[in-house]
Parts: structure tokens; sequence; C-alpha cells
């Protein structure tokens, strides 16, 4: 099953469903039955980024079309906003982006997915490789429309002592899926990977990555937040595979998420698959509800409950953000999930 080839030759038959195992919470066949008719070009309106002026690189990629490489050359170190657009109704594309960074290169990337259309169908193809001792903290902030399909499908390439940083912030939107798979090849090499996912209404989103350590001495950090109201529906598959002789890897995974009315929904299934002796790897997952007692506290002390709630959540979800290096990105990345939660 491929989206790309889906909305290439309008075949929805293509299309992942819930028969298969990875993509049995994400079914897109039941969703669309007919794949909309190719998106056309077009230029957008876009949001106020809020990096505009502090990025070095701003590229925007409208219904597919734009450009599709990046390069940063060794011992270079650079900072870029890519900002892929949906702005057709019931339109399809895909669009994708090569990202290469040389031997000592640094890059912060800033992806985001803004949906202004509706109804469309939308998949992005990511391919990500360092070389030895490259940097690249990469953050996607995804905001689509609340009646959008969109898919980001990211494969990333470490070589040794290479060091690569994720966190992915999404609103959701009807159907969505950030699938991030990374080779990692120890030897060095560390990899954080975060997310948040923060639903309202009836939306969904669903944050899969696959980890697989090839080698010995790898390090991989994992955690994920989420929190879910209304009808809303967030997913999490996170899976480590440590191979055979990849021994001393070190690997921690953790989920975590708040459900906030019964009718919303969390999917969970956090995944260690090992077959090294000497190993280091754990995993945690805890679906709930807020602390009724720091709510009973902050309303004893005037706070309105919507407030309060308001509040313990950011806080819940901060622990993400927190972790993002780069202290501009990090500034944008509070300020958008604080309008999210209706704080700004």
């Amino acid at each position: 099953m491929n989206v790309a080839e889906a909305i290439t030759s309008g075949d929805a038959s293509l299309l992942p469903g819930k028969r298969d195992e990875d993509w049995r919470w994400t079914d897109l066949r039941g969703l669309v039955r007919q794949v909309p008719a190719a998106s056309p070009e077009g230029r957008a309106w876009a949001w106020t980024s809020p990096l505009a002026g502090r990025v070095d690189t701003e590229v925007r990629v409208v219904n597919g079309r734009g450009p599709t490489d990046l390069e940063v050359v060794a011992g270079e170190e650079r900072f870029v906003a890519w900002r892929f657009l949906s702005t057709a109704e019931a339109g399809a594309h895909n669009a994708e982006l090569w990202v290469s960074v040389g031997e000592g290169g640094t890059l912060t990337l800033v992806e985001s997915y803004e949906g202004a259309g509706a109804g469309y169908l939308s998949n992005t193809r990511i391919n990500i490789r360092l070389a030895k001792g490259a940097r690249v903290e990469r953050v996607v902030l995804a905001d689509d429309g609340a009646e959008g399909v969109s898919v980001v499908d990211a494969s990333v390439e470490l070589a040794a002592e290479a060091s690569f940083a994720q966190t992915v912030l999404t609103n959701g939107a009807r159907r969505q899926r950030i699938e991030t798979r990374v080779a990692h090849p120890g030897a060095g090499a560390k990899l954080r990977l975060d997310g948040a996912y923060l639903l309202a209404g009836q939306r969904n989103s669903d944050l899969t990555t696959i980890v697989d350590h090839q080698a010995v001495d790898g390090a991989t950090i994992q955690l994920t937040k989420g929190v879910v109201r209304d009808q809303s529906r967030g997913v999490f598959q996170g899976r480590i595979v440590v191979a055979e002789g990849a021994d001393r890897t070190d690997a921690r995974m953790g989920h975590h998420a708040l459900i906030l009315s019964d009718k919303a929904e969390v999917d969970a299934r956090p995944e260690l698959l090992i077959f090294a002796d000497d190993v280091q790897c754990a995993h945690g997952n805890t679906i709930g509800a807020l602390d009724e007692d720091a709510l009973f506290y902050a309303e004893q002390r005037g706070m309105p409950a919507e407030v309060a709630k308001a509040l313990l959540t950011q806080a819940f979800v901060g622990e993400v953000i927190e972790r993002i290096e780069n202290e501009a990105v990090r500034e944008a990345a509070e300020a958008w999930a604080a309008e999210r939660l209706e704080l700004s």
C-alpha cells in the first residue's frame, strides 16, 4: 500500500487501511473512497510565521510544488524554515524534500504543514541523511485543516557520531499520520524523538516512529505526550528494534496521554524488539485524566475551572517543548501550543 502511488494513479484501493497492521488505527482506504483530482497550482496567503526574520532561509511548497532539495555542506551551520501549504479544495498532491548534512554540519529545520483548503489529500515524503558528526534539530509544526487528510513520511539515516533531535507538534486533521523511521548505526550516534498531539473536535492524529539500532553503542531517547478532547482520537505507535550484535544500546521510550472527555480516544502501542544481550532498554505508557487534586487546589484559589484545566494541560505538554534546543523555535512552539490550548 502506498499513498504516493494512490495519488499519482488516482486508485484509492492503493491507500493503506485497517487491514494493514501498522495502519489499523488510521484507516485511509475506508475514509477516502475516491482520490481527489490533482491539486492545481496555487498561491497562498500563508499564516504569519512566528519565525519570520529569524531563520536564514524560508521556503514555501504550495500544493506539492516547490523546491525539493536542502544541502548543508561540511562544517556549515544553517537555520531553515520549510513550509508545506495545502490550499486546494478537494485536491490531492505529493511533495518531497531531500536533506543532506555534510560532516560536522549543523542544521535547524522547522517544517510546517499548513492547511488552508478543505478536503485535500496531501502526502509528503522527507529524506534526511547525516554525515559523520553532523547535527540536526528537526521541529515539525503540523497545522492541517480540520477536513484535510495528510500523511508525512520521513526517513532518517545517521552516520557515526551524528546527532538527530526531533520534536513533532500537531493539532491533527480529519485524518493525519506523521511517521518517522530512523536507521541508527550505533557508533556514538545520538537520537532524540519527541512529540505532542493537542486534539479537539473530531480531529485525528497518528504519530508513528520506528528506530532500527543496527550496531553497538547507540542511544535513543523518546518522549511523546498527547491531549485529546471532544471526539478527537490520538494514536501513538513507537517501535525500537535492537538488532543482533547491537550491544551496549541505550534506548528509552515514553508515551503519556490525557483524555479530557468521555468521547475522546487514545490508542497506543509502544514496542521494544530486542535481539542483542548487553543492552539497556525500557518503555513506559500511561493514559489518564487531569489530576483532580490539582484542579481542586486551583479552583479553591479562585481560578476558573477552564483556565485551571488549560494551565495544567500546558504544563503537561510543556515537558516536550522544553526539550527543543533552539531558543527561538522553543518560544515559537510554546506560543503555538498555548494558542491551541486557548491560553493566548
